[in-house]
């Protein structure tokens, strides 16, 4: 059997129909961001599609923080949390991240992806008869988990209330329920309708789980995501957020009552049996979450860089997904086009975005996903669209999609 062989097979695939992603190595330089040094094309250029929404991983407060800590507890954790892996500042951070969201507690996981993985996982298998409602375009770390439980799921469209009723109506009332979807989706940029989700969950004794991945650190008074914008955290069962985009560092979290916290704590494998964070990333995102609780001027700047981005690209007719959030996705509609542009605006101007082509998103609806930020000055995004525009017109785009419609 030629193994290699078949997995070129499917790799060929990939390319064929310009799915294949490719990295880019990158040097990011602390104090210059978003510039870094690509060295692939070896020049600077900007970056334009980093999750690192705020700039928050260069932010000195965070990065003084980490180098205490380094100092002061070495690199690693030294075991899982349950085998002396428990560092004062993980306690910490848990304690930080629950009063974040007005919760009881709070429990750390290293990804994100984790701790969707492991939450959803470990309580729709371990509730007698569970059900699980999801949203058709929650991430995959969700429908991983809930995979993993081996629990029932239904999956509702997209953001349709009249359709998850429908749902509900369909089960006992008997049977536990929980409700899965984000409040940021991340490649459209749309939001969820929160509060008439919790009023369905309310009227048929469902259970909430929140992704606000894409929203902690940018919405809210204190960057609580926008169930916090909403007043509404207290009426979701768990807030799940990561460390790694506006807080600017790397790791995942649930916030919830004590119970269901350490019930998760204590029957999810994924997190027993992980080892924990590095203390240092736990210091690093305790300053980066204390400094955004109290600081509006990050925030405040990546709503005019998305403001001004918007107003530029219209006024260059090129088009793109009109948002209530700061994910701004230019709309290419074929992959093999979208990797070219994204090659051209890298080599050519020193721009470099991520082509966003299927699975990510369904095929036609291929894109650039843009997501500016508090450091993209005016003069960044002025190079961004003429570039962008220089393209448009060499492609005679805007007649194709004209032609098109």
């Amino acid at each position: 059997m030629n193994y290699d062989a078949m997995f070129q097979v499917a790799l060929d695939g990939l390319h064929a129909d310009g799915s294949y992603r490719y990295f880019a190595e990158l040097e990011r330089r602390s104090g210059r961001f978003p510039k870094a040094f690509h060295h692939g094309v070896g020049r600077e250029i900007t970056i334009w599609c980093s999750n690192d929404y705020l700039g928050m991983g260069q932010h000195p407060d965070v990065l003084a923080a980490m180098h205490k800590a380094l100092d002061e507890s070495g690199a690693g954790a030294g075991g899982t949390r349950n085998i002396s892996g428990t560092n004062h500042y993980h306690v910490a951070l848990e304690k930080e991240l629950a009063s974040l969201h007005g919760k009881e507690s709070a429990l750390l996981f290293n990804s994100g992806y984790l701790s969707n993985w492991v939450t959803l996982g470990t309580i729709a298998a371990r509730l007698k008869d569970c059900v699980v409602l999801s949203d058709a375009l929650n991430h995959a770390s969700m429908i991983e988990g809930v995979r993993h439980s081996r629990a029932e799921k239904r999956i509702f469209r997209h953001n349709d209330l009249e359709d998850l009723e429908r749902h509900l109506k369909d089960l006992p009332a008997d049977c536990p329920k929980i409700i899965a979807f984000e409040s940021v989706y991340s490649m459209d940029g749309d939001i969820a309708p929160i509060e008439a989700i919790c009023d369905l969950a309310d009227r048929y004794g469902a259970m909430t789980y929140l992704d606000e991945v894409h929203a902690v650190g940018m919405y809210g008074a204190q960057g609580g995501g926008i169930a916090q914008q909403l007043g509404v955290e207290h009426r979701l069962t768990v807030i799940e957020g990561t460390l790694g985009k506006g807080f600017g560092v790397v790791g995942g979290y649930i916030a919830a009552s004590a119970p269901l916290c350490d019930f998760v704590r204590s029957f999810g494998s994924g997190f027993i049996f992980s080892t924990a964070l590095p203390p240092m990333i736990a210091a690093g995102v305790l300053a980066s979450v204390r400094h955004l609780r109290q600081s509006n001027s990050e925030r405040e700047g990546q709503k005019r860089a998305v403001a001004y981005l918007r107003k530029k690209l219209g006024e260059a007719r090129i088009p793109y997904m009109k948002t209530p959030t700061h994910i701004v996705p230019v709309m290419v509609k074929d992959a093999v086009l979208c990797r070219e542009l994204s090659d051209e605006l890298l080599k050519r101007f020193g721009h470099y975005l991520q082509p966003i082509n299927y699975p990510t998103v369904p095929r036609g609806t291929e894109r650039l996903r843009l997501t500016p930020g508090p450091m993209h000055t005016e003069e960044d995004i002025d190079s961004l669209v003429e570039a962008l525009s220089m393209l448009w017109q060499e492609r005679q785009l805007e007649r194709r999609y004209e032609e098109a419609a």
